[in-house]
């Protein structure tokens, strides 16, 4: 098996003789078994390799049994551990997202906080995860019975960005014989036993029959349609690039005109979705039915319109549709701000992104004094006081900015009022928040709690530029 993953790695070129490799070991059979083989290789090519592990702050006592046996293997094979421990069921409330949501993005954060000394110093970084061909399989079949395009039915690839999977390559039976052969000790994640999560009732019951009763090479045959269907994707992706390359429009618009709508369905419906994730700044919201509603728009009469998720908006115009990004309602009901509709990306860091509200650039570097940059659309933040992903947003109920080091706070809608922003333009406004709290209304007011100081180690730099503004070189 050891031969078979080396071998997997270098055909997909996931790992130079320079990287540094951040393995995500949970303690499970896959991870630590991962484990073994990165270990083993680090041994023979030479790369950095380095452990990270999450208590996600659920399971109590069997959380910390988990770490342990993590922290105990790493030790015994001399390899650094990194363990960051959150309290998701809290963070999930405070961000009003689904604890699966949350704990993903903070295994993200974990990763980014663990590795960025070496991104520092000019290291590309490889983030390994356990990811077998079965999971691929349960992926694919969740996928299929929830409905999904060829993207959704590609499942996992095995390289994506700093992502890299090494054993998507094996079923989890040679993971199970490797632990076995290798007496590597694991735990066991009581969730996995019961049948209360869709996936688990897929690899407890449906994987299982089809491999029984339909096909015994099931897994490996799904692993073979993934790899067709994940280049079929990107051959599609490229073409409708092509396709969308002369819709284009000043203001981040899109005009679908008759040539586009006459091109291959397969080829309207990926140029589709292209354009709405480029106006929106993420797909996760999008899906086949708002395609579905942008390509029925151009049969109906001129003035139609479509209201569609993260702010998009399309628009029967004469000679096609044209697509475009708009401000969240405006004038609502103070009385019923807290059911107003919030539009939210995740802001990396460091990294780009691009949504509806303009474009945000971020830099992390060491503060050895320099001199702070009085701009109102560049901001510079004590990083080390941010051990959380931020959201680039806009407002919702609740909401509040810290005055100063001492923790003074003002409800943002009271800042609002006091600084007489009129109230149509309040829930245009970018913000940069950390759960409620908002550090940056990008453009204007910065919190007081970020502020670099003479003690700051890291800043976090945030540069924000509205469409068609370049605001690199302001005043």
């Amino acid at each position: 098996m050891y031969e078979k993953v080396k071998a997997y790695i270098r055909k997909n070129g996931m790992i130079d003789r320079d990287d540094v490799v951040a393995a995500g070991v949970s303690g499970g059979g896959d991870s630590m078994a991962m484990l073994d083989v990165l270990d083993r290789l680090r041994r023979e090519w030479g790369f950095h390799l380095m452990v990270v592990h999450v208590n996600h702050g659920i399971r109590g006592g069997e959380a910390a049994r988990d770490q342990n046996a993590v922290e105990q293997a790493c030790a015994e094979r001399g390899v650094p551990c990194t363990v960051k421990t959150y309290d998701v069921p809290r963070i999930a409330g405070e961000r009003r997202l689904g604890e699966e949501e949350t704990g993903r993005i903070l295994r993200r954060e974990a990763f980014f906080q663990a590795a960025l000394p070496f991104r520092q110093d000019g290291k590309r970084v490889r983030i390994a995860l356990a990811h077998n061909r079965n999971d691929l399989a349960e992926t694919i079949l969740h996928h299929m019975a929830r409905g999904s395009g060829i993207r959704g039915l590609s499942g996992m690839a095995p390289v994506s960005g700093e992502i890299i999977r090494p054993f998507l390559c094996l079923e989890r039976k040679e993971i199970d014989h490797y632990l076995e052969e290798r007496k590597i000790l694991h735990v066991l994640d009581s969730t996995n036993l019961s049948d209360d999560y869709t996936r688990n009732r897929i690899r407890h019951h449906i994987l299982p029959a089809l491999e029984r009763e339909v096909n015994a090479g099931t897994v490996a045959h799904l692993a073979e349609v993934s790899l067709v269907l994940r280049q079929a994707d990107d051959y599609l992706c490229a073409q409708a690039e092509k396709l969308l390359a002369d819709c284009r429009r000043p203001e981040g618009k899109f005009f679908l005109g008759e040539e586009f709508f006459a091109a291959e369905p397969v080829l309207i419906s990926y140029g589709i979705l292209e354009a709405l994730g480029e106006l929106a700044g993420k797909r996760k919201d999008l899906s086949a039915v708002h395609v579905r509603q942008v390509a029925e728009l151009y049969e109906k009469q001129p003035g139609r319109r479509v209201s569609l998720p993260c702010g998009v908006e399309a628009l029967r115009d004469y000679g096609g549709v044209t697509l475009r990004r708009t401000a969240p309602a405006a004038g609502a009901d103070p009385a019923a701000e807290g059911m107003r509709g919030v539009s939210q990306w995740t802001l990396p860091a460091p990294g780009k992104l691009s949504c509806p509200m303009g474009t945000f650039f971020t830099k992390i570097f060491f503060y050895n004094g320099q001199k702070i940059p009085e701009k109102k659309c560049t901001k510079w933040l004590d990083y080390d006081k941010i051990n959380e992903d931020l959201a680039v947003r806009t407002r919702k109920s609740g909401d509040y900015l810290v005055f100063d080091e001492k923790g003074s706070k003002k409800k943002l809608k009271n800042f609002f009022i006091d600084e007489k922003i009129p109230r149509e333009e309040r829930d245009r406004l970018a913000l940069v928040a950390r759960g409620p709290e908002i550090l940056w209304i990008a453009g204007g007011r910065m919190s007081g709690r970020y502020r670099i100081t003479s003690g700051t180690k890291r800043v976090l730099e945030i540069r924000f530029e509205k469409d068609g503004e370049n605001t690199s070189g302001e005043e």
